[in-house]
């Protein structure tokens, strides 16, 4: 019979620390995959990540987004809110995949349906991203282990040992929440000269890949927590199987004299 896990050791693998990790890993690839594929085969950068759906790089850009849908489909949160949220950025991954923008349009110059879908998509999609940064990630220390016998362990500096984490969600959540309103006005409000200006240095594309960066740095580094909390089960499991005379003095199961 295959040993069973204590109930520490059951920390869901696939959903905390893979689904997290990958999820990050496709944020921070994803403008760098466009950019350097593109370039490969002589795609110029082009005005903002949607347009690369209308290059040879189609497939990247749908099967990346798709990637993201089904992560945080499978994702399961600490909550229903942050199920709800997981669920939310899906729809909103997958109607930017399957919903294009309209070639040689910019957003605001849609003609057509898909178009439309794509914008409202993407525009909630970054929302939900800047969602988990500033809402679900932030836990205050209990989720990164820093709760030891009942009181939180602190380091020199008066702080627990998360506390750096919660900076990151924190900034990562306002780095995403600043550049989706700055490219919604670069979009709405510019007025055509300096869209042009702007056109001339790409900057919906790269306001895009710092959200993406940012939100890519949050996911990336609550994988590392849970990481941590995994390799302590897996201790604890080591420990409970070693023979008595090996055990350490408190490990649970070894006989007190």
């Amino acid at each position: 019979m295959p040993p069973e896990f204590p109930a520490p050791a059951r920390t869901p693998v696939v959903s905390y620390l893979a689904l997290r990790r990958a999820v990050g890993v496709t944020g921070l690839a994803f403008p760098v995959v466009l950019l350097f594929g593109g370039w490969m085969v002589g795609v110029p950068v082009q005005d903002d990540i949607s347009s690369y759906y209308h290059t040879p790089l189609r497939d990247v850009f749908v099967g990346t987004l798709c990637g993201a849908a089904a992560f945080l489909f499978c994702y399961q949160g600490e909550g229903r809110a942050e199920n709800w949220t997981a669920n939310v950025g899906c729809v909103a991954a997958l109607g930017a995949a399957f919903f294009p923008i309209d070639a040689d349009s910019a957003p605001p110059y849609t003609r057509t349906v898909p178009g439309l879908i794509h914008s409202l998509s993407g525009g909630l999609f970054f929302l939900t991203l800047g969602c988990y940064s500033l809402v679900h990630f932030p836990r205050g220390g209990e989720e990164d282990g820093e709760e030891e016998g009942g009181e939180s362990v602190r380091t020199t500096a008066g702080h627990g040992k998360g506390w750096w984490r919660n900076v990151v969600y924190r900034v990562s959540g306002v780095v995403i929440l600043l550049a989706t309103p700055a490219m919604g006005a670069y979009l709405f409000l510019f007025p055509d000269a300096w869209r042009e200006v702007c056109d001339r240095w790409n900057a919906l594309f790269w306001l895009e890949g710092i959200a993406a960066w940012a939100f890519a740095a949050a996911w990336l580094t609550k994988g590392r927590a849970i990481g941590a909390e995994l390799a302590l089960d897996l201790l604890a499991l080591a420990e409970g199987r070693l023979p008595g005379p090996l055990r350490p003095p408190d490990a649970p199961g070894r006989p007190r004299r």
